[in-house]
């Protein structure tokens, strides 16, 4: 399968767009475009704050937003509303409600869900970080948390993020920060995959991060405890890159690579939080040559997922840059995303219709 490359003459035309033309309407949505066993995803925002000003949840708030969210997408994933802060916050309290509105959404709309996530060493309530818990006590804990959240939700949710960022930059277990592995030691993290199977044996369970799109040492370090873990019988049935990229760092050309190692495991891989930042220039709009080349990572990461057999899930993470986590977490950068804030789509989302258009995927499950 040859990669597909957006047409010179596109190309050429992104370079004349002023930033905010107004885009015709399209004729045909991402999700109608995918090959069959591509499921197209978005993240779901949960309220936050962009320029330091809060907004509040445009689930609920934003009409457009959910517009595009039913037209554009076959797949969402909860950007925050399933973490633990979210879901959990005292120790006998469970807050369901925007988890289960989403989900219900899903269903309505003819899309699948994907979970995230049960066991991350962030987002954790602070009646759990601080609460001097036994290593029993933490066990029980998070057996139970496990046990009610995807037994909740048992034949609803496709994908399960079970174990997020467990690694660090070098490849080493976050035994410093990661209360589970800290208090618990690793042996947790098989537990984690064990019990989410047992409250749904039919979901996708897998290991999820950034930074491991590539070859380096992070992936290797899940390449080995994936391998580790399927020859204990673990559960273990997927692998995602989360593809949060930057244009000054450059695209992982090994990506393809990366993922096929994995699915030779025999595990699903997916793409599952795709943006892609830049520094944004003095007066805070993109150039038009960022633009362009923020559509070309689009288009190769895209493409990535497509010349993987056992890439069936690949979701952006988030629509307009008003909702976007990142100006709040990266000084300076921004515009990651595929929408301008009157969703109106960038060079980026054309660069996706056109890939998922010009697709040479079989239909079902193709071998690499």
């Amino acid at each position: 399968m040859k990669p597909i490359r957006l047409a010179t003459t596109a190309a050429a035309a992104v370079l004349l767009l002023p930033v905010h033309a107004e885009a015709a309407p399209q004729a045909l949505a991402l999700r109608d475009a995918a090959p069959d066993g591509l499921v197209v995803g978005s993240a779901v925002a949960g309220g936050g704050h962009h320029d330091e000003q809060p907004y509040p949840d445009p689930f609920t708030a934003d009409q457009p937003y959910r517009d595009v969210l039913s037209r554009e997408f076959s797949s969402l994933s909860p950007e925050n509303q399933m973490k633990w802060e979210y879901l959990h916050p005292a120790r006998d309290t469970y807050e369901f409600g925007t988890a289960d509105a989403i989900v219900d959404f899903a269903e309505q709309h003819g899309q699948v869900m994907r979970g995230h996530t049960l066991l991350w060493h962030s987002q954790n309530p602070e009646w759990l970080e601080n609460g001097g818990f036994s290593p029993e006590e933490l066990r029980e804990i998070l057996h139970e948390h496990i046990t009610t959240v995807v037994g909740r939700y048992a034949g609803r949710i496709q994908q399960w993020d079970v174990a997020n960022e467990i690694f660090d930059e070098s490849g080493n277990l976050r035994t410093t920060d990661n209360i589970w592995i800290r208090e618990l030691g690793p042996g947790i993290i098989a537990d984690a995959f064990r019990w989410a199977h047992e409250a749904d044996p039919h979901a996708e369970l897998f290991f999820n991060d950034y930074g491991v799109e590539g070859d380096n040492a992070k992936s290797d370090a899940y390449y080995a405890l994936v391998q580790d873990l399927l020859a204990q019988g673990v559960p273990v049935q997927g692998f995602s890159a989360q593809a949060h990229l930057n244009l000054d760092d450059g695209f992982p050309a090994d990506l393809t690579q990366n993922l096929r190692r994995f699915a030779d495991l025999g595990l699903e891989t997916a793409i599952t939080e795709l943006d892609v930042r830049m520094t944004l220039p003095q007066g805070g709009s993109p150039t038009p040559q960022q633009l362009s080349e923020q559509a070309d990572y689009y288009r190769r990461a895209l493409q990535s997922c497509l010349d993987v057999s056992s890439c069936h899930s690949f979701t952006v993470w988030g629509l307009p840059d008003k909702y976007s986590w990142v100006p709040g977490t990266f000084p300076n950068q921004g515009a990651a995303t595929v929408y301008w804030d009157d969703f109106t789509p960038k060079p980026a989302y054309d660069a996706l219709l056109e890939t998922l258009s010009a697709s040479e995927r079989k239909s079902g499950k193709p071998e690499n």
